[in-house]
C-alpha cells in the first residue's frame, strides 16, 4: 500500500505546482488514505487473480483512489455533509478547484501510462454510469424499490466496475468473465450501498437520511405501508412537516422505523444479494489465493455474518 500512496503524492508533485493548493491536495489524500485503500486493493487483486502481469498495475490501482475520491467529494459537496472532510472546509470554490485538479492529473496519468483509446473510452463510460446514478440520488427521483435497485447499482455499482476494470483492462480476459464481474460489481454495489442506507436512516446529525427526505430503500418500504400510525413520517416525506417534526418526535420516529420493519426488509435484500454475489463469485474463472482475497475484500464482512444468520436459524 505504500506503493499506492507513493503514485498518489507524486501526481500531485508532478502535476501541480502552486503549493498553498497543493497542501489542499495533500490533506484530500491523506483522509482518502484513512479509508485502507480499499478501492486500490479490489484493482489489484481483481489483476492477480485474473493472471495480470502489467508493470503499472500500482499505478493503475492509485489512479482507482483518485478516480473514486473525486466522486466521493463531488457526492459531499452536493449534499453537503461529511462537514469533517478537508474538501468541505474550505470555500466552495477551492473545492471545486481541488476536484477539477485531481480530476486533471488523472487523465494526465492515464496519458502518462499509455493506456489505449478503447480503454479511455470504457473507463469514461463506467464513469458517466455512476454520474448518472448520483444525478438521479441528488434530485430524489427514485420512488419505488425497483427505481432504487437501478440507481444504486449505476452510482454504487459503477464504483466497483471502475475497480475490477482497472485491473484487468489490457489483459486477457473472457467476455463471460467480464460479465460476471459486472454483475458481481453491481451486486457489491447493493450490499454496501444498504448497509450505509440502513446506518444513516436511524441517526440525526448531517448525514442523518431523514433531515434530507432521502428516499433510500427501507424508506420506500416503509412509505409503501397502508398504516395510520405512519401517517405523520409519510406527511413528513410529501413535505407537510417541517424537519423540526423530527426534533421534536425523535423518540417516536424511531419506534416507527423500528416497528415498519423497514430495517429487516433492507436487510432481507442484502442478503439476496450477497447470495448472488456468492453465485457470480463461484462461476468466476479466477486463479487463487487471489480469487479469495478479491471476496475478503470486497464482501467478506458481509458474507460471513450471512453464514451466521444461516448457522443460527438452522
Amino acid at each position: 500500500m505504500e506503493d499506492i500512496g507513493r503514485h498518489l503524492y507524486r501526481m500531485i508533485d508532478t502535476y501541480m505546482y502552486d503549493e498553498d493548493f497543493k497542501s489542499l491536495l495533500i490533506a484530500c489524500l491523506a483522509d482518502q488514505e484513512s479509508s485502507s485503500h480499499a478501492w486500490s486493493k479490489i484493482t489489484l487483486s481483481t489483476h492477480a487473480m485474473l493472471g495480470g502481469v502489467s508493470p503499472y498495475i500500482y499505478r493503475r490501482a492509485a489512479l482507482t483512489e483518485l478516480l473514486v475520491l473525486i466522486l466521493d467529494m463531488v457526492d459531499d459537496l452536493q449534499d453537503q455533509d461529511s462537514v469533517s472532510k478537508p474538501w468541505m472546509q474550505v470555500p466552495l470554490a477551492s473545492a471545486l478547484n481541488a476536484v477539477l485538479a485531481f480530476m486533471a492529473g488523472a487523465i494526465a496519468e492515464l496519458g502518462e501510462l499509455g493506456i489505449r483509446d478503447h480503454i479511455m473510452a470504457e473507463v469514461g463510460k463506467i464513469l458517466a454510469r455512476s454520474v448518472c446514478g448520483q444525478h438521479k440520488d441528488v434530485v430524489n427521483s427514485v420512488n419505488t424499490p425497483d427505481e432504487y435497485l437501478i440507481m444504486t447499482q449505476e452510482k454504487s455499482g459503477s464504483l466497483f466496475r471502475l475497480a475490477c476494470y482497472m485491473g484487468y483492462a489490457g489483459e486477457s480476459c473472457s467476455p463471460e468473465n467480464v460479465e460476471r464481474l459486472h454483475q458481481l460489481a453491481d451486486c457489491l454495489g447493493l450490499i454496501h450501498q444498504i448497509q450505509n442506507d440502513m446506518r444513516d436512516l436511524v441517526r440525526f446529525d448531517e448525514k442523518s437520511d431523514l433531515l434530507a427526505r432521502k428516499k433510500t430503500l427501507p424508506i420506500l418500504y416503509l412509505l409503501s405501508i397502508e398504516d395510520e400510525a405512519f401517517a405523520q413520517l409519510k406527511a413528513y416525506y410529501a413535505g407537510g412537516l417541517s424537519a423540526d417534526f423530527l426534533g421534536r418526535e425523535r423518540e417516536a420516529v424511531l419506534q416507527i422505523i423500528h416497528d415498519s420493519g423497514c430495517l429487516e426488509y433492507a436487510r432481507i435484500v442484502q442478503s439476496v444479494c450477497v447470495q448472488k454475489a456468492e453465485e457470480i463469485y463461484q462461476e468466476l474463472d479466477a486463479q487463487s489465493p487471489w480469487k479469495e482475497r478479491f471476496r475478503q475484500i470486497a464482501w467478506g464482512d458481509y458474507a460471513a455474518s450471512a453464514e451466521e444468520t444461516a448457522q443460527a436459524e438452522s
